[in-house]
């Protein structure tokens, strides 16, 4: 606010009182038109929002209007703590019995000789070990911790040496395969100069090669999958039934565990509720719009036909008939509508229709004229670059935009106006105070007359 304008040929009138007064007068055109562009700019942001919710509802329908998205498959357990069971895109529909009659196992070597600590005995001075066709060279005095240490340091030495405490004052070496299965077996050359042994069974110089010179043996998964042998390097079995991945976790020679593949159904209607909840989610938003805009806010979109516009389609395009086969409309899979227009899926007829034809449910849904296709190439008239609610959003930019060049040269003329009101008031006060000095000096003179 500028300085207050007194001038004492008024009399001390604070005439930037008047100024303002006159000046708020004028700039009510200018308040008007910003008023007006900041309505606008709000109903960008509205655009915008309903952009958020189009592009939700666009996301959902996809997920549900693409037959790839329909046909996930899944697979059941009987006994996930023994056999756990995923399947893939490329999965059929079948069941299957699992004999788990081994499970896959890495090759554990330990030192038949023992240290009474691991980190100040020195167990070896100089030498060398070979561990898997891996020749690890020790240089010079190393306890059983540094033997370990050393070892681990071996690239790609695919092993792991650790330390294990045997008994009191007794520890020892264990040499473990970073892998399972027969593959990732490993044999040990010992050439150390030192205290370090490891079992030799048949006195071959090699350590590891049979059975009785390990901890555990190398061993591959083995199964039988509805009587039909399979063996693995790991306890997942990937692909040994086409898109199937099993997990065995526990033996059991004597037992089947079951396991179903189908079509994921549960998948499929979380997909729906996610469609579900993004129609609410835009109707609750269409709502708030036009009671805004009933109440008289120039800042909301609900008086846009835009809105009303897309609130009709969306509701034709979900209520309408799609396609000729067993299913047509979305109310028979469960998508019905509530009294208060929102939607809501009834799980008991989505479930029978799943089991009177999974099939027939995916049409109606992904179908080249099913019903999510069908509101996906709507929403996409208001949704794409050159679509209707970018076109919205550009008018209002432009208007706006435009307004900003009316404001700022309306602000230039109020700013010249209000220099040359103070201008004037300073030249009236001038002549104001020259005509009181006049005054003065006349009422002296007349005094002076009367006294003669």
């Amino acid at each position: 606010m500028s300085t207050p304008i007194t001038f004492s040929g008024f009399n001390d009138i604070d005439f930037n009182l008047v100024v303002n007064s006159l000046m708020a007068q004028a700039s009510l055109p200018l308040n008007t038109l910003q008023s007006r562009q900041k309505s606008l700019q709000s109903q960008v942001t509205g655009f915008d929002k309903l952009s958020t919710h189009v592009e939700a509802l666009r996301s959902a329908a996809d997920a549900l209007g693409r037959p790839a998205n329909l046909s996930t498959m899944a697979g059941v357990s009987s006994n996930d703590a023994a056999v756990s069971v995923s399947a893939g895109a490329t999965a059929v529909a079948g069941h299957y019995d699992i004999v788990v009659n081994e499970l896959a196992r890495a090759q554990v070597t330990v030192s038949s000789s023992f240290a009474p600590d691991a980190n100040t005995t020195i167990v070896a001075s100089a030498g060398t070990i070979d561990i898997g066709g891996v020749v690890v060279t020790v240089a010079g005095d190393v306890t059983l911790q540094q033997l370990a240490a050393t070892i681990n340091s071996a690239p790609s030495i695919g092993v792991t040496a650790t330390v294990v405490r045997t008994g009191t004052s007794e520890y020892k070496l264990a040499i473990t395969s970073s892998m399972t299965g027969s593959e990732h077996a490993f044999t040990i050359v010992n050439n150390l100069t030192g205290t370090v042994q490891f079992v030799d069974t048949d006195n071959n110089g090699i350590s590891g090669d049979t059975a009785a010179d390990n901890a555990v043996s190398a061993s591959d998964a083995s199964i039988l999958i509805n009587n039909i042998p399979a063996t693995s390097s790991s306890n997942t079995f990937e692909n040994v039934v086409d898109g199937v991945t099993l997990t065995v976790a526990k033996k059991d020679p004597l037992s089947a565990v079951s396991v179903d593949v189908d079509t994921d159904t549960a998948a499929i209607k979380d997909k729906l509720q996610t469609f579900v909840t993004a129609y609410n989610e835009f109707l609750k938003f269409a709502g708030e719009q036009r009671t805004a805009a009933g109440a008289g806010d120039a800042a909301s979109i609900g008086r846009e036909p835009i809105l009303r516009q897309l609130h009709n389609s969306l509701r034709a395009a979900l209520s309408g008939a799609h396609g000729t086969g067993v299913l047509t409309r979305l109310a028979e899979a469960g998508v019905e509508v509530k009294r208060n227009g929102e939607l809501t899926l009834n799980e008991d007829v989505f479930d029978a229709a799943v089991t009177a034809g999974a099939d027939d449910l995916r049409a109606l849904f992904s179908a080249a004229d099913g019903a999510f296709p069908a509101v996906e190439s709507m929403l996409d008239i208001y949704s794409q670059v050159d679509g209707l609610i970018p076109s919205t959003k550009k008018r209002l930019q432009d208007q706006i935009a435009s307004m900003n060049d009316q404001i700022e040269a309306m602000q230039r003329r109020l700013a010249l106006q209000r220099e040359t009101l103070q201008k004037q008031f300073a030249e009236a006060d001038l002549i104001m105070s020259r005509l009181k000095s006049q005054a003065s000096s006349l009422s002296g003179f007349s005094s002076g007359l009367g006294s003669l």
